[in-house]
């Protein structure tokens, strides 16, 4: 839990994480080196030089590693891992929701893990996303949509049969869909992240929530002008947030705006670890203030009180959790290892 400099405790819910192996034995091709490469960037451009991983860390971290990034010298409360797998580009895959579980098995009351399935294998994607209901209790999924698959590079969200697996994630209670629609990665197709689709899915599927990761950048114009329009779609600052440090007056433009067009109740935290640890994340985020020009032209402020929402009370909401009860919880179960 997050303690600010007043001594206030803040709950975190960090809605953006992952628990990867890219590491080169399980580099499938040079696509998989190329893609943990570009990680790896983004992690030394936008970081702070005191938070920067030696990139076999950053490659591939241990069970430790993330509980302790995240909880211990983190100021996370609780964190939605997600699933992307990259089966083109990894043997075991990127981030598979089997190797996530068992991990998080460990600290059930602090991990939610996500899934996540390509409707292009058809029958498959459906038998696969009964599966994760029904061998992991899933309430969430992560889509990416210019993952490779054989000679496709890409697929849309309003696709003929990524609907009929929304109908089945509807059916089934798995009502959060995460999708990357951000920045792109080496090799993957900049076009194949464009955020228009998730204007056809919000309004097909009213009763599904649409995360929007990384709030569409670099289409920040374009994913405000849809999440105005469509009350279930909500604003994932993971990418966003980092430029706290590296660009401050960019990212004061930035949640400027989201807070302008989408609001205060649907904006959420993710650090999007392990490209960045939230410990210091959080802290810029709450010691930041909106300078007077652009809160001015606007209308808006970055409140404590709206800090709050958006590092964890917002994701708690879409998630069912009860953060009094959760509080509590978490009081009697302190973190299990020391840091290093």
């Amino acid at each position: 839990m997050y303690k600010t400099p007043d001594g206030k405790e803040i709950f975190v819910l960090d809605g953006h994480t992952h628990f990867w192996d890219g590491s080169p034995e399980n580099q499938a091709n040079i696509h998989g080196k190329q893609f943990i490469d570009c990680f790896y960037a983004y992690h030394t451009n936008l970081s702070p030089p005191e938070h920067l991983w030696e990139k076999a860390r950053f490659e591939k971290y241990s069970e430790d590693d993330i509980y302790r990034d995240l909880f211990v010298d983190g100021p996370d409360d609780m964190a939605i891992v997600q699933t992307t797998v990259l089966g083109d580009f990894y043997k075991e895959g990127f981030g598979c929701i089997e190797r996530t579980a068992e991990m998080a098995k460990r600290h059930p009351e602090r991990f939610i893990v996500n899934g996540a399935f390509d409707p292009r294998d058809g029958e498959k994607a459906l038998e696969y996303i009964h599966y994760m209901k029904e061998e992991h209790n899933i309430t969430g999924v992560k889509m990416y949509t210019a993952e490779w698959n054989g000679a496709s590079k890409g697929w849309a969200l309003n696709d003929p049969q990524a609907y009929k697996c929304f109908e089945l994630c509807e059916k089934l209670g798995i009502k959060n869909i995460h999708v990357h629609k951000g920045p792109t990665i080496i090799p993957l197709s900049k076009d194949a992240f464009d955020v228009h689709d998730v204007d056809y899915a919000a309004t097909d599927f009213p009763n599904l929530n649409w995360i929007v990761e990384h709030c569409g950048q670099p289409r920040l114009d374009d994913f405000c002008w849809i999440a105005v329009q469509e009350s279930n779609v909500y604003g994932g600052l993971a990418v966003v947030l980092p430029f706290i440090h590296a660009r401050p007056r960019y990212f004061a433009e930035m949640i400027a705006e989201l807070l302008f067009w989408v609001g205060e109740d649907r904006i959420l935290f993710g650090s999007d670890y392990a490209i960045w640890t939230p410990g210091w994340l959080v802290e810029k985020f709450w010691n930041f203030q909106i300078p007077d020009d652009i809160a001015e032209e606007r209308g808006v402020q970055l409140t404590d009180e709206i800090k709050e929402k958006i590092l964890g009370l917002n994701a708690a909401k879409l998630y069912g959790i009860d953060v009094a009860a959760k509080t509590s919880e978490l009081a009697g179960a302190p973190v299990q290892i020391a840091a290093e």
